[in-house]
């Protein structure tokens, strides 16, 4: 079902080779509206898998309905990932551990390369 930019949800295609050291930031869509910034509060709708394996672990789409957070209170993938979109964006983020939930740890995708697609709906 679309959301209110008239998206749809992404399908994250498997990414062949070994999971990148660095955040991999790919525009999908480049948006028209406001951009986000360091620190704003986002609204967005998102995918997110596991890098190596492809299977998803999380999905705002899912639960039918987007989600607005301060992009300070995220993992640093994502406060480094979403400033300078633009409102109506669609984004890819490739995240390393040390960017997402760390190399160990107790968190079930600690050790875990994600990919995201994230598209932002508003920022305020």
């Amino acid at each position: 079902m679309p959301d209110a930019t008239g998206q749809t949800k992404p399908v994250i295609d498997f990414i062949e080779g070994p999971p990148p050291t660095e955040l991999v930031i790919t525009d999908l869509q480049v948006g028209d509206g406001a951009e986000a910034v360091a620190g704003a509060q986002v609204t967005v709708h998102y995918v997110g898998v596991d890098f190596s394996s492809g299977e998803q672990f999380d999905a705002s789409w899912d639960r039918g309905e987007s989600i607005t957070f301060p992009l300070a209170g995220l993992i640093a993938g994502w406060q480094e990932g979403i400033p300078g979109m633009r409102v109506g964006g669609r984004r890819q983020l490739v995240i390393p551990p040390a960017l997402a939930y760390g190399e160990s740890g107790g968190h079930r995708l600690s050790g875990c390369t994600l990919v995201f697609i994230i598209d932002l709906l508003a920022v305020g």
